[in-house]
C-alpha cells in the first residue's frame, strides 16, 4: 500500500508531539466545547474533578443579555440534567457532583475516585476529564486609588483627574458592572457605600442557586455581621463549594463572601471603589482613595480560601459572573500558564459575550518567561506592575547623624538600641529564632528572604523587638509598605549593608525610626517591579505578554480588618501593597471607563485601545535602562483625555478579534482544545480565518522563530473621528528590516483594511536572541517632530522576534508498507545544507510483570518489589524512544538514569501512557526503571510491555531515504523542499526514523518521522 506523508507540526526544531484532535464545525452554531480525543485522565491528588461536555454552553446559543431569560433557564436545566445523566451512565450518585457550568462552560466538578473518573472520561458525551488545580491570589511575593485634590497621586500619574481626562469629562464608570474574583469583600468598607445615588440594576440578580449577598453567617464565625447589599455593592457571592469540601474552613475564616484576607477589598476598592476616601492605616492620614471607576457598581465572588482557590470555584465563579450580566472581571489570580485549561476556555467564551478581562500577569520576575495562566492566553490582557511616582516614605535616622530613606506606612519608633538579627538568631528574622534576650526593646535588622516580610515583622513582635529595619537582597528590587506588626522601613541592599556595618562597627548603635509620610518616588517611574512576571509567553512565544503594565507598586486602597493571622497586622481598613494583583484591577477600571463611553466595543477592541496608545516610557527593575515589552507589554496604561486624538477613548484604529480568531490561534497553539483539530482548522482556514499564532488580529507582533523573513498579517478598524490617510512608520528590531505593504491607508469611520508586515533577518540578527521594534500607524497631526505628527494619532505596537537557523517540521506521520512525501525548511542562515535519513527501525520490546510499589515512592528504601530494572546501552543513536502503554486503571511510570544512577527523564503521567525521549544521547549505560505507582489488585503482578526504538546517529542504510533536496546551498529566508521515501515495512508495525538538518558546522535538528506499516 503506497500513503503519502502527512505534516503534523510545523515548527522550530525540538522534540514535541501533537495528538490529532479537532472541534466540529466552528462556522456552524453546533457542538464546539473544547474536547481531548485520547480520553486520558490524570489522577487527581484530592478526588476533585472537573468534567466539560461536547455540547455547547449557553454562550454559544444566545447573548450574555439573554442568560436571565426564560429560556435560558430550560436550557440550563436541561444542561444540568445532562450533567446528571453522565453520572448515572457511569454508576456515579448525582450527589457527588458539587457544581454544575452552563453558561461560559459546560460541564461541571464532582468528587471521584479515579476509577470512577475514567469512567466517566469514557462517556461519548464527556469531552474532558482534568483534575481540580489550586490557584493562587498574586499579591508580590513571599507576602501575601487616591484623590483630585492631592499632589503626585496615582489618579493624575494614569492621567484620569485633570482637566479634560475622563473623571472631569464624566466618564467615572457610570452604569457598568465590574465582577471581581477574589477572597471576598468586607462590604462595610467606605469604598463601597451606597450613598443614594447608585442606580438600581434592572433585573435582581439571580437567588436560585446561592445567595446573591452572603453575609452573615455568625455559626460558623461570630465576627460575620449580616449585611444587606446595596446599589454600590450589588452582590456578594460565596464560591467555595470545592474549598470547602475538599479543604474545609479555618477557625479565622467566614465562610461567607466576607474578606478574611483583604486581597479581595484592596483589588475591589482599587477597581471601583467610592471617590474621595478618606485613607488612613494605623491612624494616621495616608490620603484619599477612590476606585478608577469610582461610580461602576461592583459583584464580588469569593473563590479563595486561606491556601487559595481549586479550579472547579474559580470556572464556576466565571460562569456565574456572565450570568449576572457584569462587563468587566478582575481576575487577580494565577497558577502555572497553560494554554487549554477550564478558566482559559471559560474566559474565551465570557470574551465572546463582550466581557473586557484583566488578569495579572504573575510574581515571578524578573526571569524570563515566568508569565502564569490564564494570562497567557491573547483573549484577556495579561497586567505587568510598574512603581508610580507617588511614595510612602519612612526614614532610618541613625546616632552617626547619618539618615536612610525607605519605604513605610507604618509609625515611628523612639530612640533605641539596633541589633542585627545576624546575631540574635537569624539574618531572616524567621519566627521562633530570634533571642529574646538581645531583641526585647530594640530597633532589628532583617534580611529579605525566607520567608515573608510580614511574618518577619511577626517574629521580632513575638521576639520583643519594637521595630525593624528590612532590606533587600539587591539595589534594584521593589521596596514594599505592607501593614507589618512593628514600625518597619524597607530600604534596598546597599543602605541595609551601611546599617548592618554600622551596628557592627559600634559599641552601642542606636537611632530611631520615622515613617508614614507622604512623598515622591526616589526613582525614577514607571519603573517596572522587580516581581513583575516576564516574557516571552512560556505557550505561545509569538504572542507578546504581558500585554500592558500598570502601577502596582505601594497601591493605597481596601483591607479587611480580619486579615488572615500573621500575614497583615489586624484592625486597618487600608493598606498600600504590592503585586501584580494590584495593578490587574487598575486595568480592570480603566476597562470600565471604555465600557461606559463605547458600550458597543468588543472585549478586543477595548484591550487594543489600551496597548496601541500606552506610555512606552517605562524602565525595567535596575531603574535604568528601557523596559522592554517582555517586562511592560505594550507600555503603561495611560488613557488620557476623551476629546483628544491619540487617547485610549480616541485611539484612531483598533485591532479586533472575535470567537473565530481565537479558534483559529488555538489549531498552532492549543490544538487539543478540538475534537478533530484537522477537520476543523481546514474548515476556518477555507473561510479565511488565520490558523497560525503569528497572523492572530493581535495589537503586538511576535514570532519566536524567524528562519529569515517572516510575513503577518494584520486588520485595522477606524474609529477615528473622520477619514484619515494613516501613514506606517516602523523601528526596526537590531539585526532585521521592517516592511509594511501597503505603507499608507486612507479610511473613514467603520472601514477596515489589512496591511502585511515582513520582518527580515538582515544578516546580523542572531539566532536564539530576542531583538524588538515597532509598528506606528501616524494620521491627522501637525507638525512633525523626530518623524511623528503631534497632536494626532499614533497606534503603537511593539515588536518582538527571535532568530532561528532553521524552521522544520518537528515530526510527521506516515502509513503504508511503502509511500513518500515531502516537507519544507525555512533557512535562517546561509552555506552548505545536508538532509540525512535515519532508519527506519522497528521498536525492541521488553515484556515482564510489575507488581504494587507499597508505599508509591521512587526512589525508597523499600524499592525492589514494584520496581523493575532493565539495563539500556546507548551508542550512536540520534533518537531514543521508549513507550509504554497500558489500558484501564493501572499507572505505571518511567524513570531513566544514567551510570551514576541520576535520573536524566521521567515519565509520570496520570494513568499509564508514558514516553520518554532523549535527542543525540550521550553514549554510555543507562538504566531504565519501570515503577509501579498504581497497580490494581486483581491485575497483580500485570503484564507490561515496554517499546524501545533508538534511531542511529548515521544516516543511510536503512528503510528511509532521501529522494530529492539531500543538499543545497541555503540562503537565509529562502525555502527548500526535502522529499522522503520508505520501503519494506512489515504492516501493523510502527517504525520511527528522522531526517537530519546539518550544516557545515554540524547537525542543527531532527525531524521525526513516525511510520505504521
Amino acid at each position: 500500500m503506497n500513503r503519502k506523508l502527512a505534516v503534523v507540526c510545523a515548527a522550530v526544531l525540538a522534540v514535541s508531539f501533537v495528538a490529532p484532535v479537532s472541534w466540529a464545525d466552528p462556522l456552524e452554531p453546533s457542538e464546539t466545547t473544547a474536547a481531548v480525543s485520547d480520553k486520558s485522565v490524570q489522577e487527581s491528588p484530592t478526588g476533585s474533578y472537573l468534567v466539560v461536555l461536547r455540547a455547547d454552553p449557553l454562550l454559544k446559543t444566545m447573548s450574555a443579555d439573554d442568560l436571565d431569560s426564560a429560556a435560558a433557564k430550560a436550557k440550563g436545566a436541561a444542561l444540568d440534567a445532562s450533567h446528571d445523566e453522565v453520572l448515572a451512565d457511569s454508576g456515579i450518585a448525582t450527589t457527588d457532583k458539587v457544581q454544575d457550568y452552563r453558561n461560559a462552560l459546560n460541564g461541571f466538578s464532582a468528587r471521584l475516585d479515579y476509577a470512577e473518573a475514567v469512567r466517566v472520561a469514557a462517556n461519548p458525551k464527556v469531552a474532558t476529564v482534568r483534575p481540580d488545580e489550586l490557584r493562587q491570589p498574586t499579591s508580590a511575593p513571599d507576602d501575601r486609588t487616591p484623590s483630585q485634590v492631592e499632589r503626585n497621586n496615582l489618579y493624575q500619574f494614569l492621567g484620569l483627574s485633570g482637566r479634560g481626562e475622563a473623571w472631569d469629562s464624566g466618564i467615572t464608570g457610570e452604569g457598568v458592572v465590574v465582577g471581581v474574583i477574589d477572597t471576598g469583600i468586607w462590604p462595610e468598607h467606605p469604598s463601597f457605600a451606597d450613598d443614594g445615588s447608585y442606580t438600581p440594576l434592572a433585573t435582581p440578580l439571580d437567588e436560585s442557586e446561592r445567595s446573591s449577598c452572603a453575609f452573615g453567617n455568625t455559626a460558623a464565625n461570630p465576627d460575620d455581621a449580616p449585611f444587606t447589599c446595596n446599589n454600590k455593592l450589588i452582590g456578594a457571592r460565596d464560591m467555595l463549594d470545592s474549598y470547602r469540601a475538599l479543604v474545609g474552613a479555618d477557625a479565622d475564616e467566614f465562610q461567607s463572601a466576607r474578606d478574611d484576607d483583604g486581597h479581595g477589598t484592596h483589588t475591589a476598592s482599587t477597581a471601583a471603589g467610592n471617590a474621595n476616601i478618606t485613607a488612613t492605616i494605623f491612624g494616621r492620614f495616608k490620603g484619599t482613595v477612590s476606585g478608577i471607576a469610582p461610580r461602576a457598581q461592583i459583584i464580588a465572588y469569593k473563590a479563595l480560601g486561606n491556601l487559595g482557590g481549586f479550579t472547579s470555584d474559580l470556572v464556576h465563579a466565571i460562569d456565574t459572573a456572565v450570568a449576572d450580566g457584569v462587563d468587566v472581571i478582575n481576575y487577580s489570580i494565577g497558577g502555572g500558564a497553560t494554554t487549554v485549561a477550564e478558566d482559559t476556555l471559560a474566559f474565551l467564551f465570557a470574551a465572546d459575550a463582550g466581557i473586557f478581562s484583566a488578569v495579572s500577569a504573575g510574581n515571578d520576575g524578573p526571569d524570563a518567561a515566568t508569565i502564569g495562566g490564564p494570562s497567557d492566553v491573547p483573549w484577556v490582557t495579561s497586567v505587568g506592575a510598574n512603581t508610580q511616582f507617588r511614595f510612602y516614605d519612612g526614614y532610618i535616622r541613625l546616632s552617626n547623624g547619618t539618615t536612610y530613606r525607605g519605604a513605610s506606612v507604618t509609625h515611628g519608633t523612639a530612640p533605641a538600641q539596633f541589633v542585627d538579627a545576624a546575631d540574635a538568631g537569624g539574618e531572616f528574622c524567621q519566627d521562633g529564632t530570634l533571642d529574646p534576650a538581645k531583641v526585647t526593646g530594640k530597633i532589628v535588622l532583617c534580611l529579605r528572604g525566607g520567608n515573608g516580610r510580614i511574618a518577619k515583622s511577626f517574629a521580632v513582635k513575638n521576639a520583643g523587638g519594637i521595630g525593624m529595619v528590612l532590606y533587600n537582597q539587591t539595589d534594584v528590587d521593589t521596596l514594599f509598605t505592607d501593614n507589618m506588626y512593628v514600625p518597619t522601613v524597607m530600604v534596598d541592599y546597599s543602605a541595609g549593608l551601611a546599617i548592618k556595618n554600622y551596628i557592627a562597627s559600634t559599641p552601642s548603635p542606636t537611632g530611631r525610626l520615622a515613617g508614614g509620610a507622604i512623598g515622591n518616588s526616589p526613582f525614577y517611574a514607571p519603573t517596572m517591579a522587580n516581581f513583575s512576571s516576564r516574557g516571552p509567553n512560556p505557550t505561545s512565544g509569538d504572542i507578546i505578554k504581558p500585554d500592558i503594565t500598570a502601577p502596582g507598586v505601594q497601591i493605597l486602597a481596601g483591607a479587611s480588618p480580619f486579615p488572615n493571622p500573621g500575614e497583615e497586622a489586624p484592625g486597618q481598613l487600608f493598606q498600600a501593597i504590592a503585586g501584580t494583583s494590584m495593578s490587574s484591577p487598575v486595568v480592570a477600571g480603566l476597562y470600565a471607563l471604555l465600557k461606559q463611553a463605547h458600550p458597543d466595543w468588543t472585549a478586543a477592541m477595548a484591550k487594543s485601545a489600551l496597548m496601541t496608545t500606552a506610555n512606552t516610557k517605562v524602565r525595567d527593575n535596575d531603574r535604568v535602562s528601557q523596559a522592554t515589552p517582555f517586562a511592560m507589554g505594550s507600555g503603561m496604561a495611560r488613557p488620557g483625555k476623551p476629546g483628544s486624538r491619540g487617547s485610549a477613548f480616541n485611539p484612531g484604529l483598533v485591532y479586533d478579534a472575535g470567537f473565530y480568531d481565537y479558534l483559529g490561534f488555538l489549531c498552532d497553539e492549543g490544538r487539543e482544545a478540538f475534537v478533530d483539530a484537522d477537520a476543523t482548522c481546514s474548515t476556518l482556514a477555507g473561510a479565511g480565518i488565520a490558523t497560525s499564532a503569528t497572523d492572530l488580529n493581535y495589537p503586538s507582533i511576535g514570532d519566536e522563530a524567524v528562519p529569515g523573513s517572516v510575513t503577518v498579517t494584520r486588520t485595522v478598524t477606524s474609529v477615528a473621528d473622520s477619514t484619515l490617510v494613516w501613514k506606517a512608520l516602523t523601528t526596526d528590531p537590531d539585526g532585521y528590516t521592517v516592511s509594511v505593504s501597503p505603507a499608507e491607508l486612507t479610511l473613514a469611520p467603520g472601514d477596515s483594511a489589512s496591511f502585511e508586515v515582513t520582518i527580515t533577518n538582515d544578516g546580523s540578527g542572531p539566532a536564539g536572541e530576542w531583538r524588538f521594534g515597532s509598528l506606528n500607524w501616524v494620521a491627522g497631526g501637525g507638525p512633525t517632530i523626530a518623524g511623528y505628527a503631534q497632536g494626532g494619532y499614533n497606534v503603537r505596537s511593539p515588536i518582538a522576534v527571535q532568530g532561528v537557523t532553521l524552521e522544520a517540521p518537528t515530526q510527521l506521520f506516515g502509513s503504508g508498507t511503502e509511500g513518500d512525501g515531502d516537507f519544507q525548511v525555512h533557512f535562517g542562515y546561509s552555506g552548505t545544507y545536508t538532509a540525512g535519513a535515519h532508519g527506519l527501525v522497528a521498536p525492541i520490546d521488553t515484556t515482564d510483570t510489575i507488581s504494587q510499589d507499597p508505599d508509591q515512592t521512587y526512589p525508597s528504601a523499600d524499592d525492589g518489589v514494584g520496581v523493575d530494572l532493565i539495563p539500556v546501552t546507548l551508542s550512536g543513536v540520534a533518537l531514543a524512544r521508549w513507550s509504554l502503554v497500558i489500558p484501564g486503571d493501572p499507572d505505571i511510570d518511567l524513570y531513566l538514569l544514567d551510570s551514576t544512577g541520576t535520573v536524566v527523564a521521567q515519565s509520570t503521567n496520570g494513568g499509564t501512557d508514558e514516553t520518554i525521549e532523549l535527542v543525540a544521547p550521550t553514549d554510555g549505560d543507562y538504566t531504565m526503571v519501570v515503577h509501579g505507582w498504581s497497580v490494581p489488585s486483581s491485575l497483580d503482578p500485570l503484564t507490561y510491555t515496554l517499546q524501545n526504538w533508538l534511531v542511529p546517529l548515521t544516516p543511510g542504510g536503512g528503510s528511509l531515504s532521501i529522494t530529492s533536496g539531500e543538499t543545497t546551498t541555503a540562503v537565509i529566508g529562502a525555502t527548500h523542499t526535502v522529499g522522503v521515501a520508505w520501503t519494506g515495512l512489515t504492516a501493523g508495525v510502527t517504525y520511527l526514523g528522522a531526517v537530519s538538518h546539518s550544516n557545515s558546522s554540524g547537525l542543527l535538528g531532527l525531524t521525526l518521522i513516525n511510520i505504521t506499516g
